[in-house]
């Protein structure tokens, strides 16, 4: 069983709240502390709900071996590297991470991570992290899992690359081992992301299968995909996050500027707002523009007692007389006083009989 929504802190993540928006910090800091602290406040500034590290380090995650198993291969910007150099590279050290949550907080920031083993879901644990994140490429490791299902903590699981039945067993391990707050991710494993693989309409299949929340992680470039995803259901953004893409960096070419992101933002706000919910007649915006419909209208003098007929009744602007629904069942009848031109018709104007 799951529930409609989760809870991170005091906030809840769900279709009947506003999305909540996650800035991914990934490697982006370049090893300086200095520029990690400083782009928390950018997030914040950004119009970001919280903050996403990753905690793991090269030996955590991979080991040392240069046999090509462990070359990342094609043209992007981390070919030819190791796995294990990469993950060096980019991993924020586990030193740096109780100064970047007190920064977070201090900003009103959430702030959460990726745990990549057990030792790090312990260590985030006595961190008193909010939630837990499952990358894609874990979803296949039952036994992260299991170690994070067993916190009670909420768990946003990431399903790049994962069929529909890998996502089931994954969801399945979570509950058996305990998970009760669960939200799952649309997610392109592809960095960046080519618009065409993005198949956000799965958001609707997975909200079904899983029962619960739905959100997106987004390695596309742009924010378009944000926006469309929330007109979709998506309640949760989660979006790379640089200062600068100039600076470089293992993840900066697929990740927003501050402006970006702030961008970003207040498009999903202004859709959400645009969805609404279903409703019918006129809105608060549209009052004034009621006057505006067509309505029967008394076009020419008539004398008390003479009869409607089209030549003296029509439907026009303005909108404060009657529908023109009604129409051809006044036609005929006969006005009990003296109407002028320019009158609106109304029943206590019209004779019963014709």
């Amino acid at each position: 069983m799951s529930l409609p929504f989760i809870t991170i802190g005091e906030r809840r993540i769900g279709a009947d709240f506003p999305a909540y928006i996650v800035a991914e910090l990934s490697g982006n800091h370049n090893g300086d502390l200095g520029r990690a602290v400083e782009t928390v406040h950018a997030a914040a500034d950004a119009g970001a709900d919280a903050l996403k590290l990753q905690t793991y380090t090269a030996d955590t995650i991979t080991i040392k071996c240069d046999r090509p198993d462990f070359i990342v291969g094609g043209t992007g910007p981390w070919a030819g590297m190791s796995l294990h150099q990469l993950y060096d590279v980019a991993h924020t050290p586990w030193d740096w991470h109780e100064r970047l949550f007190d920064v977070a907080v201090s900003r009103g920031l959430q702030i959460f991570s990726t745990p990549f083993d057990a030792t790090a879901v312990d260590f985030l644990s006595q961190l008193g992290a909010p939630a837990f994140k499952i990358a894609s490429f874990e979803i296949v490791d039952d036994a992260l899992l299991a170690a994070v299902a067993a916190t009670g903590k909420p768990i946003i699981l990431s399903t790049g690359m994962a069929s529909l039945e890998e996502v089931a067993h994954a969801i399945s391990v979570l509950r058996t081992a305990g998970a009760v707050e669960t939200l799952v991710l649309r997610c392109t494993s592809s960095y960046p992301a080519p618009d065409d693989s993005m198949h956000l309409s799965t958001l609707a299949r997975l909200a079904e299968i899983t029962e619960g929340p739905v959100g997106l992680s987004d390695h596309s470039l742009g924010s378009t995909a944000a926006v469309v995803a929330v007109t979709l259901g998506a309640c949760f953004i989660e979006k790379h996050f640089t200062l600068s893409r100039a600076d470089g960096g293992v993840d900066s070419h697929f990740s927003l500027e501050p402006s970006e992101f702030r961008k970003m933002v207040d498009d999903v706000r202004k859709a959400e707002a645009m969805i609404g919910r279903p409703t019918f007649g006129p809105g608060v915006a549209e009052e004034g523009s009621a006057v505006f419909r067509r309505s029967l209208y008394v076009v020419e003098d008539i004398a008390a007692g003479m009869p409607l007929t089209p030549l003296n009744v029509r439907s026009i602007r303005p909108g404060f007389g009657m529908s023109p629904r009604y129409l051809d069942a006044v036609l005929g009848r006969r006005v009990v006083r003296d109407v002028v031109r320019g009158t609106p018709l109304s029943w206590d104007t019209i004779s019963d009989a014709s």
